[in-house]
């Protein structure tokens, strides 16, 4: 087995799992313990997993309250943006997340919209206004305050949705959208399937990063709405990637 295999049998052995460990991942894939480590340490380093002791777990998202403290003005100016897409009577869902939660901040007095949502927070935010608010059901992921699992993902394969605003855990160098879980994966590509329109909306933080988890590429969305400046060789080859960049 060459390495790029190894690798990708660790990170789908990781995936199942949730955690493994050093002396069991040599013996599936009978190779020295020494191999095994380098192995984890590559992995390491490029953001897709976490080390345990003995070990390795899947890489974890930083708990919702964190977030909420982090590039706090740039998700503003990012959500502002996002509402000049906005129409009267549209339909729109807003992912987990802190800037999709500023989005809702400045949505709250827009009449007869509808918002689909897996945020328990920007739920209750919304919960006193006129906005028809429809709230994802399934397990609920406490750390981020989001509903995740297969009861979520098969309420969204109904849905049929005007706008998406979808956020990411991390984009790589080649414009790949990724996440920690398949579970959230599933679901961000079953809205973006059923949305006329999505935008993914991410502050400058994840782009250069690793995660587990391919969700689709940045091609695959109406826009991308950042605050990433991006620079001459990044910006070819964006375009000829054909992907839309809203600046803000």
């Amino acid at each position: 087995m060459f390495a790029e295999e190894r690798l990708l049998k660790i990170i789908e052995l990781i995936s199942e799992t949730g955690s493994v460990q050093v002396e069991e991942l040599a013996r599936v894939l009978d190779v020295s313990l020494m191999t095994i480590r380098r192995d984890l340490e590559k992995l390491k380093q490029e953001g897709r997993i976490d080390r345990c002791h003995g070990g390795a777990i899947i890489k974890r998202e930083v708990p919702y309250i964190e977030k909420r403290t982090l590039e706090t003005s740039e998700k503003q100016k990012i959500a502002e943006k996002c509402v000049e897409f906005i129409k009267k009577g549209n339909a729109i869902y807003l992912d987990a997340g802190t800037t999709t939660y500023e989005i809702a901040k400045l949505i709250k007095d827009i009449s007869a919209l509808t918002v689909i949502t897996n945020d328990i927070e920007i739920a209750k935010l919304l919960l006193t206004t006129n906005i028809n608010v429809i709230i994802c059901g399934g397990t609920i992921q406490k750390s981020t305050g989001s509903m995740v699992g297969a009861l979520a993902n098969q309420m969204m394969e109904d849905m049929r949705i005007d706008i998406a605003f979808l956020g990411a855990m991390s984009i790589d160098d080649q414009y790949n959208v990724l996440t920690p879980t398949l579970d959230k994966a599933v679901m961000k590509r079953t809205i973006c399937k059923n949305a006329k329109q999505k935008y993914l909306v991410v502050d400058s933080s994840k782009f250069g990063k690793q995660a587990l988890i391919k969700i689709n590429h940045l091609s695959d969305y109406t826009a991308v709405i950042t605050n990433k400046k991006f620079n001459l060789e990044e910006d070819k080859k964006i375009k000829g990637m054909r992907i839309t960049v809203v600046l803000v």
